[in-house]
């Protein structure tokens, strides 16, 4: 299994400055890989599918990476307007035209319907104002992890890093990514094996929702940190500092850093919960059974702030990942299943109920339900019966 393992950086003012002149050029290389491939294609698709032609003229080749490598960078550093390109290593600049490969046949897998779930869209044009740069260096980039601990990059050099945790094995790549707060991240891959736990008796049903973020098969209730919620006030006061800001302007730009830091704060408070959640649950059961959410319609109702702050998607993700890494047995239940009106005793099924209803009594067995506690195990019996 390929993981990521993602460590702050602190470059110092000129490695900064390095960062940022490595980011304008593969964002300038993308774009001019884009300018030579999308009339191409829009060519193309003018004409139909070959066995359905819908107008006469030639099909023209579609220009790929090592096509675009030896145009857009080889032969672009040789004329005035790109030869500051060779001011930078030139395996991001051969990497994100094969990223662009991959964004392209995504795209087209998606719309043939070969590539399963969301549509993809096309590739869109980079911004130095998109709120993430990078850049990403393999092994041909002949970067390396100092004895002393930093992480050495060609034209750049050496970057101080936090090591939070130890690498489990060699990375075979590292991007360098910069976020909308303004703070730097070395994410490297690593090649590695399934470490299973000790088998152990438990299994668990849970039943996702807002007033409590899970509630367990067993009873437990693990209270909705509401990340977002909480950070509120402090969010709209940043935010209405920005929008006072003169467009353009350099306290402008330190306004939205504000804003920008505010949110990640949030973003990374969210993430460590899910995780510490996910390990425990992992580690505790050998089952997991989660209901299969239809987090997206959800989120276009009058919840979806509290939705999205929940950020269930993540957490089932998670969720399925370790399990299959540890061992674990992880499957998801019908989002069909009609699990709050069905009794976990009896398995009378009863008339839908609002959501102000947290309790009620099942007609057929007299048994009172906790509206969340009865749909985990309901989760739970499904899960065990469907595996």
């Amino acid at each position: 299994m390929q993981l990521r393992y993602q460590y702050r950086l602190y470059p110092d003012e000129a490695q900064r400055a390095a960062l940022a002149r490595l980011f304008g050029c593969v964002r300038t290389v993308w774009n001019d890989a884009l300018v030579q491939v999308k009339p191409v294609k829009a060519s193309n698709k003018l004409l139909g599918p070959p066995k359905a032609r819908t107008a006469e003229g030639p099909y023209q080749r579609v220009p790929k990476s090592p096509d675009l490598s030896r145009e857009l960078i080889a032969g672009a550093k040789k004329t005035p307007q790109r030869e500051w390109l060779d001011q930078v290593s030139a395996v991001p600049l051969q990497q994100v035209l094969r990223d662009a490969d991959k964004a392209w046949a995504a795209h087209e897998d998606s719309k043939t319907g070969q590539r399963k779930g969301p549509k993809v869209g096309h590739p869109k044009f980079k911004s130095r104002r998109d709120h993430r740069q990078s850049a990403r260096f393999t092994a041909n980039a002949k970067w390396k992890i100092t004895p002393a601990g930093k992480l050495s990059l060609p034209k750049i050099g050496d970057v101080k890093v936090t090591w939070s945790r130890d690498l489990p094995s060699a990375p075979t790549s590292v991007t360098v990514v910069k976020d909308a707060a303004g703070r730097y991240f070395a994410s490297f891959v690593v090649e590695t094996g399934d470490e299973p736990l000790p088998e152990t008796t438990p299994e668990v049903g849970i039943d996702l929702g807002l007033t409590h973020f899970a509630v367990l098969s067993d009873g437990t209730k693990i209270a909705n940190p509401r990340f977002l919620r909480r950070a509120e006030r402090k969010l709209k006061k940043a935010q209405r500092i920005l929008s006072r800001k003169q467009e353009g302007s350099a306290n402008r730009d330190k306004a939205r850093v504000k804003v920008a830091r505010a949110h990640a704060k949030v973003a990374d408070a969210r993430r460590e919960f899910h995780h510490q959640l996910s390990t425990t649950l992992i580690r505790e059961n050998q089952g997991i059974y989660v209901e299969d959410l239809a987090v997206k319609g959800l989120a276009r109702t009058r919840l979806a702030k509290s939705v999205h702050d929940a950020g269930w998607a993540a957490f089932v993700h998670m969720l399925e990942y370790k399990a299959r890494r540890c061992g674990r047995t992880f499957a998801k239940v019908s989002r069909f299943l009609p699990s709050s009106q069905t009794c976990s005793e009896c398995w009378a099924v009863d008339a839908p109920k609002p959501l102000h209803v947290r309790e009620w009594t099942c007609k057929a067995c007299t048994t009172t339900h906790d509206r969340d506690v009865n749909s985990a195990r309901v989760v739970l019996a499904a899960g065990r019966a469907d595996r």
